[in-house]
């Protein structure tokens, strides 16, 4: 007896590209671009002086390439060079600070107030 198979995305050809990260202000989120295709993507709501970031993904095709670390990495950087503050509401990003402690000094924790905050902006 034959098992079914599960069907699979199929594979893409290694790149040599190097990944880019763009802000696009307007959909509040910055974007990481493979070869000019988006490969994922982290979302945020302005909160005063806060960018409160929420939603971290990377495409499943571009899986394993360390991409999402060097989105968080780019918006981070971004957001130190704005002059503004990061509020890690998402779970990635969360991760990602306690790693690399080199943004401390612009990182506010994710309090319950602002939490609240961020779902009301969400609706």
């Amino acid at each position: 007896m034959t098992r079914p198979t599960r069907p699979t995305q199929p594979e893409r050809p290694a790149t040599t590209a190097v990944p880019t990260v763009e802000h696009v202000a307007d959909r509040h989120r910055y974007v990481v671009l493979v070869d000019g295709e988006r490969a994922g993507l982290t979302a945020y709501r302005d909160r005063g002086v806060q960018r409160v970031f929420f939603h971290t993904e990377i495409d499943d095709a571009f899986a394993g390439r360390g991409l999402a670390a060097q989105l968080v990495h780019a918006a981070l950087t971004d957001v130190r060079a704005s002059g503004m503050r990061v509020v890690p509401a998402c779970p990635y990003a969360a991760k990602y600070l306690t790693i690399h402690q080199e943004f401390d000094d612009i990182t506010d924790p994710a309090t319950p107030e602002a939490v609240r905050w961020l779902e009301a902006h969400l609706r």
